[in-house]
């Protein structure tokens, strides 16, 4: 049976771009019947990165000319202010939203001593803060709604790479946010989850110099458009896991989770007998996954032993 999203309003964010992951979402998403909302700031006047300029009024006009309903927004999701001023264009034009992939992003690569502060602070804003206050933003229409679907796009940066611990950082965050809020949205029919994309897009071009073998690569076979169904699917109705990252890649999908070694337990634990037993510690062997919730897969807690669950 062919997915649709008839009479759902979706807010793709960072949408404005050509090639880029978001316009790819956007139009699969208008494709097969949502509503859409296309984000971009269009041009931040303190990026030295992209050499050219995304579009959000394009990007609409091309889901209106394939016969799809789409509006341009322009304000920056790195901000309580902006990113209540998506919603609300979502809302005025729609009534309603029921989708939200944040999936705006920026990337300065450098080691982190020459990165400008600037830099620094507009990567954590837009990527983690960004995707914090668009969340904050849909959950009382979501809760009110009974129901939403919300896809984060964190990176496989997450797992340390050289030149980018902030963009990696930031990343991490939103990797660890979308399990959280998984977890709070549950009993509203919010289900929040995660893809981990790699593709050829204006960020990469960005980043890379012209002839890159990195560039070619993703050029060849890694359209932004082999990652869309995995955003898709989770933004869906149907959507089957709550809390939980895919990483989609040039048409290839495969599941990232924490996990926990067995270890050791030694109640007179020393710094020597800790060393002796480091290899113990490390051993993979039996590992046990951490599902949202967990305080360590070896312990009897669980997230809400740990939290003051009383309203204020």
């Amino acid at each position: 049976m062919t997915l649709r999203y008839d009479g759902r309003v979706a807010i793709v964010t960072g949408s404005g771009g050509n090639p880029s992951l978001g316009r790819a979402h956007a139009r699969l998403l208008a494709s097969r019947g949502a509503k859409l909302v296309i984000n971009d700031i269009n041009k931040d006047p303190d990026d030295v990165y992209y050499k050219d300029t995304a579009a959000a009024q394009a990007v609409a006009d091309e889901i209106v000319a394939d016969g799809g309903e789409a509006v341009a927004d322009t304000h920056s999701v790195a901000t309580w202010e902006g990113a209540s001023a998506v919603v609300a264009t979502a809302v005025e034009a729609f009534g309603r939203v029921d989708i939200l992939v944040n999936n705006a992003g920026i990337c300065p690569i450098n080691d982190l001593d020459k990165l400008s502060e600037l830099d620094i602070t507009r990567t954590i804003g837009v990527n983690l803060m960004g995707t914090i206050w668009m969340t904050r933003a849909v959950w009382p229409h979501m809760v009110g709604a009974g129901y939403g679907r919300i896809v984060n796009i964190p990176s496989g940066a997450l797992t340390g790479f050289p030149k980018l611990a902030i963009y990696g950082a930031s990343k991490g965050g939103v990797f660890s946010f979308t399990r959280a809020m998984a977890l709070e949205g549950a009993e509203h029919g919010i289900k929040v989850n995660s893809v981990s994309p790699a593709a050829y897009t204006r960020m990469i071009i960005a980043m890379q110099e012209p002839g890159s073998k990195l560039l070619e690569t993703l050029k060849e076979g890694q359209p932004a458009e082999l990652v869309s169904p995995a955003v898709a699917l989770l933004a869906h109705e149907d959507c089957p896991i709550n809390g939980e990252n895919l990483n989609a890649m040039g048409g290839r999908v495969s599941h990232t989770f924490l996990s926990e070694t067995k270890g050791i337990m030694d109640p007179d634990l020393t710094i020597e007998s800790l060393q002796a037993a480091l290899d113990d510690v490390l051993d993979r062997t039996d590992a046990v996954v951490w599902v949202p919730g967990s305080v360590g897969a070896a312990s009897d807690l669980s997230a809400s032993d740990l939290v003051d669950k009383a309203s204020t």
